[in-house]
């Protein structure tokens, strides 16, 4: 698995040029991404990051990956996933970054999502939960809320106290049965005033790069 995540990783890091503004995403196969990117960098690349969350800033730090200090948009982002499904429509945010991840890839000129073949799923919804990020208060009203859509919500916990976003928002794992109306859902979940943010990433991915133990192969978004 560690092979595949590479080869994906690796592979992504070919679609940043010169001068670029470059989201950097999170996640395990994201880590293969920053490492060679920051290769890169070390030879004379020049560009600039976005990190997505405060361990990917960390991590792009280490690599000498240098950093925006402010910006409006990127050109690409490279990031992660939960699930992929064949119109790359995405389950993200497990990890719990969310809300700058989908700031940073409606920002971006493109999404490059990098995954290992286990991602890819026939419907969103078949193997992981949708992470939904809310605002501590009245967390169990907004639980109440997501249940009718069909959501069944877990405080997310990191030992005895609820786990704790890069914002300061908890999140709710929400299990579901695969999604026949993603679009819906989301609409749903942006219309409850305590969701900060979920974990439907869609029409974001513009191309998806899957690692296997023999190779690489890159999939486009299909036109709409």
């Amino acid at each position: 698995m560690s092979e595949a995540k590479r080869r994906a990783g690796e592979r992504a890091a070919d679609y940043v040029s010169g001068d670029m503004v470059v989201g950097l995403g999170t996640g395990s196969t994201v880590l293969f991404f920053l490492r060679k990117l920051g290769e890169r960098c070390r030879a004379g690349l020049h560009m600039v990051g976005v990190p997505t969350s405060l361990a990917t800033e960390g991590i792009a730090r280490e690599e000498g990956i240098p950093l925006a200090d402010s910006w409006t948009a990127v050109d690409i982002v490279v990031d992660g996933a939960d699930e992929i499904d064949p119109n790359l429509d995405l389950i993200k945010g497990m990890g719990g970054a969310l809300v700058r991840e989908k700031i940073v890839a409606q920002s971006a000129g493109r999404m490059v999502v990098v995954g290992d073949e286990g991602k890819l799923v026939p419907q969103l919804g078949t193997q992981f939960p949708v992470p939904v990020e809310v605002i501590p208060f009245g967390w169990e009203a907004t639980a109440a809320q997501l249940r009718p859509l069909g959501l069944d919500p877990v405080l997310r916990r990191q030992g005895a106290e609820p786990f704790r976003t890069d914002n300061g928002s908890y999140l709710l794992e929400c299990r579901t049965a695969p999604i026949a109306t993603p679009r819906q859902l989301a609409a749903d979940l942006d219309a409850i005033a305590g969701v900060v943010g979920h974990g439907l990433f869609l029409g974001l991915a513009t191309t998806a790069v899957i690692g296997s133990d023999t190779g690489v192969r890159v999939l486009q978004r299909r036109s709409k």
